[in-house]
C-alpha cells in the first residue's frame, strides 16, 4: 500500500485556513463583461438591419412596377420580376454611356492619385530636407478646406482655362480626371504618409548598399512592400469617386451645344427625370442597384486586403 504526501498549504497570516473564492457567484467584472456583450450584440444587430434593409429595399424595388413602388412602397417582395426596368435604365436612361464615361475618368483618376500620392508620401516619410513638415501640413490642409467653398473659383478657373486649352474646359474627361486627382490627394499622401514610416529602414539601406538609385528603390523595394496600403486608400479612392455627384454636376456641363459627358451620379438622377414631369421610379431603382453592384463586389473581393492595410501600421 502506496502514501500519497500531500503539499502542506500556506497558513493564513491570522493562524486560520487559508481563505477560498467563493464558488458560483459571479464577480462584477463578468457580469459587467456579460451586460457590455450583450449591449454590443444588440446593437450590431439593429445597425445590420439599418444597413442591409435599404440594400434590399432597392434591389427588390428595382423588379417592381412603376405603380407597385407607389402602391407598396415598403414592401420587398415584387409582385413580378420586370427585369425590363434594367434595359430600359441601361439603353433609354443611357446608363451604359454613364457607365463608360466613370469608368473612363475613374481609371486615370485613381491610377494618377495612386502614383502621385505614394510619391509623394514616401519623400515625406523617409527623406529629411528643410520644409518637409510645411509640405506636409500644405497636403493636410486640403483635408480641412469643404470642396463647397472653392466651387466658384474652381468652376471660373475651369471656365477659363478652356477657352485656352479646350481639353481642359469644362464637360472634359481630363479635367475631371485632374480635378479628382487634386480632391482625392490629400488623404492619400497622409495615409501614405503613416504607411511608409513603419516600414523597415535596414530593408531601405540594404537596397542602396547593393547599388539601388532612389528611384529604383522606391518602385522596386518599398512600393511592393506597401501594397497592403496601396490597396486599401486605392479602395477608398474608388468608392470615392465613384460616388462622387458634385464636382462633376459643377464640371460636365455643356458649353456649346454638345452632348454632357455625364457620369453615373449624374447619370441616376437623368433617369429619373427622362420622361419629362413622369419619375420612371422602376428604372431609377434599376439604375441605383447596377450603379452599386461593382463598387460592392470591388469591396468583398478586397475586404481582407482593406483589413490588413488599415491594421499593418499598428502591427508593425
Amino acid at each position: 500500500m502506496s502514501t500519497i504526501t500531500r503539499a502542506a498549504e500556506p497558513a493564513h497570516p491570522d493562524g486560520g485556513s487559508p481563505a477560498r473564492p467563493a464558488a458560483g457567484k459571479p464577480t462584477g467584472d463578468t457580469l459587467g463583461g456579460r451586460v457590455f456583450n450583450g449591449f454590443s450584440h444588440v446593437f450590431l444587430v439593429v445597425w445590420a438591419v439599418m444597413v442591409i434593409y435599404p440594400l434590399l429595399w432597392v434591389v427588390m424595388s428595382a423588379f417592381k412596377s412603376d405603380a407597385e413602388v407607389i402602391r407598396k412602397p415598403l414592401s420587398l417582395i415584387p409582385e413580378k420580376l420586370n427585369w425590363d426596368n434594367f434595359s430600359r435604365a441601361w439603353f433609354d436612361g443611357q446608363l451604359g454611356s454613364f457607365f463608360g464615361n466613370t469608368l473612363l475618368v475613374l481609371v486615370g483618376s485613381v491610377g494618377l492619385t495612386m502614383l502621385l500620392g505614394s510619391m509623394a508620401a514616401y519623400v515625406l516619410a523617409r527623406y529629411e530636407f528643410p520644409g518637409n513638415r510645411a509640405i506636409y501640413y500644405l497636403f493636410l490642409s486640403g483635408l480641412t478646406l469643404p470642396i463647397y467653398l472653392a466651387a466658384v473659383p474652381l468652376f471660373k478657373g475651369v471656365y477659363n482655362m478652356g477657352i485656352v486649352f479646350p481639353l481642359l474646359g469644362p464637360n472634359s474627361h481630363l479635367m475631371l480626371i485632374l480635378v479628382y486627382v487634386a480632391w482625392s490627394l490629400s488623404f492619400t499622401v497622409f495615409f501614405m504618409h503613416s504607411f511608409f514610416r513603419t516600414l523597415p529602414t535596414a530593408v531601405a539601406e540594404a537596397a542602396l548598399v547593393d547599388g539601388a538609385s532612389h528611384s529604383r528603390l522606391f518602385f522596386s523595394v518599398m512600393l511592393p512592400m506597401a501594397r497592403p496600403g496601396l490597396i486599401s486608400i486605392g479602395i477608398f479612392n474608388v468608392l470615392g469617386q465613384w460616388n462622387q455627384w458634385y464636382l462633376p454636376t459643377l464640371l460636365m456641363q455643356s458649353v456649346a451645344g454638345e452632348p454632357k459627358n455625364q457620369v453615373i451620379a449624374q447619370g441616376l438622377i437623368e433617369i429619373s427625370v427622362n420622361q419629362g414631369y413622369r419619375s420612371d421610379w422602376s428604372g431609377l431603382f434599376a439604375g441605383v442597384t447596377m450603379a452599386m453592384l461593382p463598387v460592392l463586389v470591388v469591396y468583398l473581393v478586397f475586404q481582407r486586403q482593406v483589413q490588413s492595410g488599415l491594421t499593418a501600421g499598428v502591427g508593425k
